[in-house]
């Protein structure tokens, strides 16, 4: 089994301790850099390594090292342990999941009580709405109180966002519902705001299409830039189920190696299955061999929403977008930055509000196509020198341009520096140590819900609820989770629908199995809410149309509170039955 210890690269500890299975080069590196004493201990637990996308078991000794002295921040954890935050905060979060069992007759002992985590899927402004009602039925229903874990990728990441900027929102969902949807249906966000926003992206060290997408994209969606941070949330929802964000590698990703999985919680990222982490507030500094180097400003919400929602940055559907806000308009941005001047009288432009045409990308969405990148270039570079010649701007004005350029005809999005740099630890794949940089986009491209970053055996999640707002097959997400499990050897029940609803699925539907936890699925569309055919409400609220009207708002919302509604005794039902075989 996964250890229950992590271990931390320490330059403040003045003693460590060494498992007899660490690599003798870890080792020597360490007694160089840290003084203290070793000890040897025999092996705790199984050693896992992710080699091409699937994990390899080594029934030999694994390492573990732990810190006597309080761990400092800047320093790489390596460990299938939970933080330790984390841990506290479940703790204390299970006790309330107990009271709400008791409410319901369901009981159990404290160190019993099941552990259920509640998906959202992608699935842009429908996922967003459609998440944040089904949230309000459950807590009508007094179930809110019994999830441990709400943890959602794209889409369902813009719900999450506005609901946590409000501490302890739980406590008041009603009027937190009734303020998001007043913000999504109020005015948006003004050029002046968007270029100051711009100046503070090109600031980083990185600026890629992601910084672009929060501001041009993401903006017109959810009506705010929200500059808030995780850390700045860490204190504030002790009501609350504990957030986990999901993103993947997109290099790990295209060349099916190392680990995709990658979460963002309010304490700690990486890799969520190879087990490597940095505290939250240091993600997106540099670091070399385990250790910070170089600090960078903590990601906001706006940039982690655009990170986790960039469902075009693998395919030709990058330049598609480009092409639908057109070049010029970026420019005119840019220059507009420089003067200072807000020609649109504050209103947002029409290109930010019809951000993509449907028909130029939406299937290019569905079909990721990983064009020749070199190619995407050379068709790209004439255009983009054209717009850019000519100009006698220097200084920030140039070098806005050039980064701008560069990560449009390379497509760069989501790059970030990559804490693994440099680190000589042999439980981390050698995919996630060579390149300085990683870029993180959309997991929605992998498997459209957050399956396995909640997998991690150390979560030990009983109950599965996946709410699924995504397009296509409505299965397909429950699908490739099991898929992907069955691969990768981690305990996940199978999945068997029918052949005929495929197309016309039902609202409910619950898949379990021996020493597996259960999994609750629930298509947003199905024969339930929507009659007979529910393709077209997936048609007309397609990923890419809006941002919505009031009207559309209302409609998906009733249909996505419907399906809760409908089903609190198949909830209570199956969450009474997971408590019991506890």
């Amino acid at each position: 089994m996964l250890s229950s210890l992590g271990h931390r690269i320490s330059p403040c500890s003045d003693k460590i301790v060494v498992s007899t299975s660490s690599s003798r080069s870890t080792c020597c590196l360490l007694l160089k850099r840290i003084k203290g004493e070793v000890q040897h201990h025999p092996p705790q637990h199984t050693h896992i390594q992710i080699c091409a996308g699937v994990v390899c078991e080594d029934s030999g000794s694994a390492g573990t090292m732990s810190a006597s002295k309080p761990q400092e921040s800047g320093e790489v954890r390596l460990g299938h342990s939970l933080n330790k935050k984390e841990e506290e905060f479940v703790a204390r979060r299970k006790i309330t999941v107990l009271q709400c069992l008791q409410k319901f007759n369901i009981h159990c002992s404290q160190d019993r009580v099941p552990n259920i985590a509640l998906l959202g899927s992608g699935g842009g402004q429908r996922a967003m709405v459609a998440l944040l009602e089904c949230l309000v039925q459950i807590d009508k229903a007094g179930l809110l109180d019994c999830i441990l874990y709400l943890s959602g990728v794209s889409g369902s990441t813009w719900c999450m966002a506005s609901l946590y900027k409000e501490p302890n929102w739980s406590t008041k969902l009603e009027t937190v519902k009734e303020n998001i949807i007043k913000r999504l249906g109020g005015p948006g966000v003004s050029w002046d705001d968007k270029s100051a926003k711009l100046k503070k992206y090109y600031m980083k060290d990185f600026f890629s299409l992601t910084d672009l997408w929060a501001v041009l994209f993401v903006t017109s969606y959810v009506k705010e830039i929200d500059e808030q941070t995780l850390t700045d949330q860490q204190d504030q929802h002790n009501e609350d189920p504990y957030p986990i964000y999901a993103v993947i590698d997109k290099q790990c990703k295209r060349r099916e190696e190392g680990d995709p999985w990658f979460e963002i919680s309010p304490h700690e990222a990486g890799y969520s299955l190879t087990g490597a982490f940095v505290d939250t507030c240091d993600f997106g500094s540099q670091f070399d061999n385990g250790l910070k180097k170089k600090h960078q400003d903590e990601m906001d919400m706006l940039y982690l929403q655009a990170m986790c929602s960039s469902a075009l940055a693998d395919g030709e559907a990058t330049w598609k977008w480009i092409k639908a806000i057109s070049v010029p308009e970026i420019k005119s941005v840019l220059d507009k930055m420089d003067q200072g001047k807000d020609h649109t009288g504050g209103n947002a432009s029409k290109t930010t509000q019809e951000p993509v045409g449907e028909d130029e990308c939406y299937q290019e969405l569905l079909n990721p196509v990983d064009a020749d990148p070199s190619a995407l270039e050379q068709s790209s570079k004439t255009k983009l020198t054209d717009f850019f010649r000519g100009q006698r701007q220097f200084g920030q004005t140039a070098d806005k341009h050039k980064k701008t350029a560069r990560c449009i005809t390379q497509r760069i999005w989501g790059r970030n520096y990559n804490f693994l740099h440099n680190m000589t630890d042999e439980s981390v794949p050698a995919a996630l140590l060579q390149k300085e940089t990683r870029d993180l986009i959309d997991a929605g491209l992998l498997i459209n819900s957050p399956y396995l970053s909640m997998l991690r055996k150390e979560r030990n999640i009983d109950l599965f609820i996946a709410l699924d707002f995504s397009d296509g097959d409505p299965f397909t997400t429950v699908r490739e989770a099991a898929k992907t499990c069955k691969k990768l050897n981690i305990p996940f029940p199978e999945v068997n629908v029918p052949s005929d609803e495929g197309k016309k699925p039902k609202d409910f539907y619950v898949f379990k199995g021996q020493n597996v936890p259960t999994v609750i699925h629930m298509p947003l569309f199905n024969v339930v809410n929507c009659g007979d055919k529910p393709g077209d409400w997936r048609k007309k609220y397609g990923i890419l149309k809006g941002p919505y009207s009031a009207e559309m708002i209302t409609e998906v919302m009733g249909v996505a509170g419907k399906n809760i509604s409908n089903n609190i005794e198949k909830l209570l039902e199956e969450i009474r039955a997971v408590a019991e075989a506890k």
